[in-house]
Parts: structure tokens; sequence; C-alpha cells
């Protein structure tokens, strides 16, 4: 053991001779320039704010820091994340100390608020960049963010006092700045809205099965049909009053479209068992029921199958086939950008067992859909419902989506989604509610693209690429107890300010992704993964507590962040059994631990590993650590494992060891 000591020593004292020229401290900045913010490493307001602000005109404060012991310029959208940013003790454990802090200058630029407190400047005004220190800054005016109120930098006190005079505020340093933002205690909530999106889905579905209950205005069959009555089923001769009609196709009613044609609005057309060329057009509130998957739709493999374009329609007890397999069509608008008018084009103008479009509030229930392109799509209709549906795509990804919701809040629940390309792709879709589903053997099971505020909760997904991908710039989903297992990744998520909680990923080559900004990553059980848990941020804001990340190749691949600190008020994540004790009987192990560091990693494993996480040169090399933070590679550290899972039930359904 002396001799392992004193080789630590050695190496120790290499690396500080040999480390003391990496850690960049410039004294107090003064020779720092800001930098054009588009070479910044942002952060702050969500991406989507940004856009918002950015598509409508509007001004949002900036930011930018030199950090000790960061190769990047971090930029920040917001005065008050700026102000986080350089107070926060886990930036500075992260980053190191702040070197040059800039802000925005609106001093020249003539600002001035919306009816709403929005910025706005003439069009030839660009604020330049002034020292944090040098500026004066109004707060309490009416002016606002998208992300809510904000104080406005100004390089100059006299321009500063006269736009705080103009609109009843003050104007403050930057210590004073800092000061307010001290005094204010904005509690962190680590608690994604399920409750919340749960109630909107509730209502939306008792709204949408309203149209169940229309009395029936005719039954169609291609034989000759009973007639539902009040007594019964009985022949058309016999049934007397007002009895629904009864249409035979090919005796009564050419196609089903002109039997469907002739029913009033409001009611139900009730479809008997048999095979009915389709391709049907609904422009009006109606609801057709078949018998179940005896009654099916046949669309002869050519164009979408069901077309509806009024509100409030209802599909159930149906089977839909022969859909065509063309994924191309006209758009009605050059509304959006360039990519947009494709995917509309390619996905939402495609071929599809049925078409929603202006069709607020319909249902589609208890429906058998076979299809080599898309399934149920819905175009800018709000509120519509797929539940209790079965969509079986083509084998591979030659097909298309099964539920795509574009422009469109909906709920989908209690399906099953099979083959095809992605079971749900949300498509600015915000608020989108996907729960309890089943999803096998396809691309992506939920696939969320430029969409915000969803709920994916309960839903099982096997044998696919990625379970659940949120991509490009959403904020506020919740992904919420899922299980995602046999997959190449389980939960990749990006945006900001989401909830991904509760969720088991399992026999994934990776396990858990993590690209989201300021995000809470809690009670997952992240277990037998290639990965666990893969970090691609180069900032890190996410809180990481609390979760399982036991019996996997290899428990974390880091990202481009210096280091990433995963624990939150003392209570970090369970690792398994870990070097270092519980002294204090509260459940966390008093010694930090690093699974990105082959040492702590193999230390339950290997005997050797053990021993050297537990000598003097190893916690020597720590504190060095600790002090040198320019010395790290990218890293995760856990300043407070636990010493018990959180979910031991699920662990033990893994014949993984808790002890």
């Amino acid at each position: 053991m002396r001799t392992v000591t004193l080789a630590g020593a050695v190496v120790l004292l290499a690396l500080l001779v040999a480390g003391s020229g990496l850690v960049v401290d410039t004294g107090d900045g003064e020779q720092l320039s800001p930098v054009a913010f588009d070479r910044t490493l942002t952060t702050g307001l969500t991406g989507v704010d940004v856009e918002q602000a950015r598509e409508a005109g509007y001004v949002v404060p900036r930011g930018q820091v030199f950090y000790s012991q960061y190769e990047y310029v971090v930029g920040y959208y917001g005065t008050d994340a700026l102000v986080t940013g350089v107070s926060h003790p886990r930036h500075r454990a992260q980053f190191g100390r702040p070197l040059a802090v800039f802000v925005n200058d609106l001093a020249g630029t003539d600002p001035a608020l919306t009816d709403e407190g929005y910025v706005t400047l003439p069009d030839a005004a660009a604020p330049g960049w002034t020292r944090a220190e040098d500026a004066w800054f109004v707060v309490g005016t009416p002016a606002r963010t998208p992300a809510g109120p904000t104080a406005l930098p100004f390089g100059d006190r006299a321009a500063a006092r006269a736009f705080a005079a103009a609109h009843d505020g003050s104007v403050v340093d930057w210590e004073g700045l800092r000061e307010r933002r001290a005094d204010r205690t904005d509690a962190v909530d680590h608690e994604p809205p399920v409750a919340e999106r749960q109630r909107w889905a509730d209502r939306t579905v008792e709204r949408a099965h309203g149209t169940l209950d229309r009395p029936v205005s005719m039954v169609v069959g291609t034989d000759r049909p009973a007639v539902e009555t009040a007594a019964g089923r009985v022949s058309p001769e016999d049934a007397a009053g007002d009895a629904p009609a009864a249409v035979v196709l090919g005796e009564d009613a050419p196609t089903l479209a002109a039997a469907v044609d002739r029913a009033p609005a409001n009611t139900t057309v009730r479809l008997l068992a048999g095979r009915y060329d389709a391709n049907l057009s609904v422009g009006r509130p109606l609801t057709l029921a078949g018998t179940g998957t005896d009654t099916v739709l046949d669309g002869g493999g050519d164009g979408t199958v069901v077309t509806v374009s009024s509100p409030a329609v209802a599909l159930t007890d149906l089977r839909i086939v022969g859909v065509g397999d063309a994924n191309a069509g006209q758009l009605e608008s050059d509304d959006g950008s360039a990519w947009d008018r494709r995917i509309r084009l390619t996905y939402g103008y495609g071929d599809a067992a049925v078409r929603l479009h202006d069709a607020d509030r319909s249902l589609v229930e208890n429906v058998r859909i076979d299809t080599p392109s898309n399934g149920v799509v819905a175009l800018d209709s709000d509120g519509v419902v797929v539940r209790e549906t079965q969509v079986t795509g083509t084998d591979g990804l030659s097909g298309f989506m099964s539920v795509l919701p574009m422009y469109s809040r909906m709920v989908v629940e209690d399906s099953r989604f099979d083959g095809g390309r992605d079971a749900v792709y949300a498509h600015y879709a915000d608020g989108t509610v996907v729960r309890d589903n089943h999803v096998e053997d396809l691309r992506f099971g939920f696939h969320d693209m430029y969409t915000s505020d969803t709920l994916v909760v309960n839903n099982t997904v096997r044998d696919v690429n990625t379970g659940i991908y949120v991509m490009t710039r959403p904020a506020g989903n919740a992904v919420v107890g899922n299980d995602v297992r046999n997959s190449s990744v389980g939960i990749s998520t990006a945006g900001t300010a989401s909830y991904v909680t509760g969720n088991v990923v399992a026999n994934n080559e990776v396990g858990l992704s993590i690209g989201t900004a300021r995000s809470t990553y809690r009670g997952n059980t992240v277990v037998d993964n290639g990965v666990g848990v893969r970090s691609t941020t180069m900032l890190p804001t996410n809180d990481v507590f609390e979760n399982d990340v036991v019996g996997n190749d290899r428990p974390v691949s880091p990202g481009t962040a210096t280091l990433e600190s995963w624990a939150v008020d003392g209570r970090g994540n369970y690792w398994g059994a870990v070097p270092g004790v519980d002294r204090d009987g509260d459940g966390v192990v008093e010694r930090a631990y690093r699974p990105t560091d082959p040492v702590d990693r193999n230390a339950r494993r290997s005997p050797v590993a053990n021993a050297l996480a537990y000598s003097p040169a190893a916690r020597m090399f720590d504190q060095f650590q600790q002090a040198a933070p320019g010395l790290r590679r990218p890293s995760v550290v856990d300043p407070a494992p636990l010493t018990d899972p959180v979910h031991p039930n699920r662990l033990e359904t893994h014949n993984v060891s808790v002890s």
C-alpha cells in the first residue's frame, strides 16, 4: 500500500506540474471582448420562446459569459438566465468563476414596448455590447419576453433613466440586479404536470364520446339488412313508423358514399357486416358505426379510404384496408418553411386510412387499420381522439405514420401499433397526449417534432429503433411512466424545461439519451442496457437525480460538458454498491461517485479497482480535480450517490442485485 500511495503522489505531482498551464485564468478578464452571439453556446429561454420572439420581431435581452474553466463562451437569452448563470453555485463548480460578463446595450437604439410589453427596435437598430458591471438595468416596467418579465440593459445611465421614467420603472446597477434576483425564491418544480394534462385528455375523450349517442338514421348493408328498432332487429318490411331507413348497396344506393350522403347531420349510419368499396368523404357531423372487424371499408389500394372535413365525425367498430401507397399530394398553401411544406406534402397529404382536415372533436375508436402508408392523419383538427385502435403497417420502415397529428392537439390512447415508420408522429401538435398504448417493430414509438407541452405516459414499446424521440426545439414535454425495451435507444430527448420521470428503459443499446437543457430526469429505472445514460449536452443544466442506473455494460457516456453534477438537494442516483459508506444513516454515500471514471466504474467488480478507489492517492486526485476542473475530460460526477434503489421491485424483475 505504501508503494501505491507513493506512486499516486508522484502521479499527482506530475499532474500538478503538467496541469498548471491548463487552467485558464486571465485575471480580471480585461482583455476579453464579446464575440458574435451565434458563436456562443446558448441557454436561457427555450428555443420555442426565442423562435417565437424572432418571428414576431421582438427583442430578447442577451448576455454572454467567459468562464475560467470552460473553453466555450456561454450565451444567455434573458437577463434572469444570465444572473443565474453567474451566481448559481453549481455553475461555478462546473464552469469556474466568471471572467467577463457582457450584456446588450440598448442605449441609442430607441426601444419601445408593445401593448403586451414586448420590446421592439427600429429596423435599422442593432444593440451592441457592454460589460455588465458598466451597465444600467431598467426593472419594474411592463417589459417582457415570451418567458415573462425582464430587465432591460443600457450602457448609458441617462438612457436607462429616460426609459424607466417613460415606463414607470427604476434603474439598478449590475450588483443591484443580482441582489434582486437573489432575493427571489423561485423553487424548481421537479414534478411533471401529469394530472392537469390527463384531465384535459379525459375531458376531450368524454366530449368526443358524445358522438356515439346519436340516433340511427340509416342501416346500410351489402345484402338485405335487418333494421335496428326499439323492438330489436327486424326486417325492413316489418319495421314500422320512424324506423331507420334500410339501404342495400347496389339496389337502393350505388355506393356507400351515396348512401352516406342521404343521412341527416348529427345521426348515426349503421354499417352491417360486409365489405364496402370506400374512398369515402364525410363533410358533415355523422357517426359511422360498424359491427367490428367484419365491417370492412376497402379503398381498393387507391388513395385515402375515408376523408373527413367536418367537426364531430365518429368512426367506430370498423376495419379499413386497401389504403393507397402514395405519400404525396397538393399543398393547400405556401405557409411555413420549405422543409415544413415538404413534411406536409409527404406525410400530411399522402394516402391514409383516415384523413381528418378541419375536423375538430372527431373520434376514431375501435378501428382496425392495415396500411402501407399512413393510418390516421389529423390536419388542423383540435381535440381529435384515437382510441382502442390497431394500426398494422408494412414490415421494416417502408410504411409511414400510424397516427399523425399535424397542427392538431390530439389524444391517442389504448391503441396498438405494429410495423411501419412511426407509431405517433407529432408535428406542431402542442399539448398532444399519448397514453397507454402498445408499440412494436417500427422506427420510432413517439416522434416529436416542434411540439411542446405533450404528455407521453404509460406506453409500452418493444423492438424499435428509438422508443420515444423528442427532437428539434420543444419545451415543457413530459415523458412519464413508459416502458421501453429491446430497442436501439430507449428514450432520447431534446429541447428545454421538460420532464423524464418514472420510466423503465431496459435491454436497449442505449437506455436514456439526454440532449435537453434545464430539464428533470428523476425516478427512472435504467437497467441492462449497453450504455445506461448517454449525455449529449454541452451545458450541464439538467437535474438528474433519484434514478436507478444499474447492470448496464457502461453506466454513462458523457457529453462534451467539462463536468456534469447529477444530484439535487443532497440526493443523487443509485448505481449499485459504490465505494464509500453512509455514516449519517441518511441513505447517501459520503463519497462522490464518478460513473465515467474507470476506477469507480469497476470498483464493485474488481477487488483491485475497489482498493484503488479507497486509496489515499485516489482521494488526493479527487480533491485536486475539484480544485482544478480545467484538467477534466468530459465527465459525470454524482456527489451524493444513494445506498438503496429508488424502485427495488423493478430491479428484482431483472435479477439485478440491490446490495
